[in-house]
């Protein structure tokens, strides 16, 4: 077989996208965008998509944005999902700084810990969705964020592994 068929299409020198350092940023902010679809419903029964980018890129990579970048994309989230502004703020940033903490005390994370810790986190962000509900005056079963959050998990990977494709486009690879 002829050696050129054999080598890859990759050439020498060939680096990461031009706007690289924005991609992750923008793809949480084109995730929070579509709560804008026009999707009615009685119940919100779809999940955070800003958060599940959010997530799905820090478990991914932590070197592309600083832990300061959580506070405007919560607050890019709160203006666009309608949430109380400063509760994805004050979420974001607190999961940015413990995701920080569990990359500092393991040694190594597979898929399923990445799965638990996914979990965890879109649990206690449906959770606190559900307490400002009803801080707010709304008469909202607790059985009513099982829905999303089911549904959250069960899109994880799914959203991790699209955030996976966006990172090999943006690294070039």
């Amino acid at each position: 077989m002829v050696r050129a068929a054999l080598a890859s299409k990759r050439r020498i020198g060939q680096g990461p996208a031009r706007f690289a350092t924005i991609v992750p940023a923008a793809s949480v902010v084109a995730a929070s965008l579509l709560c804008a679809l026009p999707i009615v419903s009685t119940s919100g029964w779809y999940p955070d998509f800003g958060f599940l980018a959010f997530i799905s890129w820090r478990l991914l990579r932590s070197d592309p944005w600083p832990a300061w970048w959580a506070a405007p994309l919560g607050l890019i989230n709160d203006l666009f999902t309608g949430l109380p502004i400063g509760l994805s703020v004050a979420l974001w940033s607190a999961a940015m700084l413990a995701l920080d903490l569990i990359d500092r005390r393991t040694m190594w994370r597979g898929y399923w810990t990445e799965l638990v810790v996914a979990a965890v986190f879109l649990a206690i962000d449906e959770w606190l969705q559900w307490r400002m509900a009803k801080l707010a005056g709304a008469d909202v079963p607790f059985t009513a964020m099982i829905p999303p959050l089911v549904i959250s998990i069960c899109v994880f990977p799914l959203a991790a592994w699209i955030v996976s494709r966006i990172d090999v486009r943006r690294l070039g690879r």
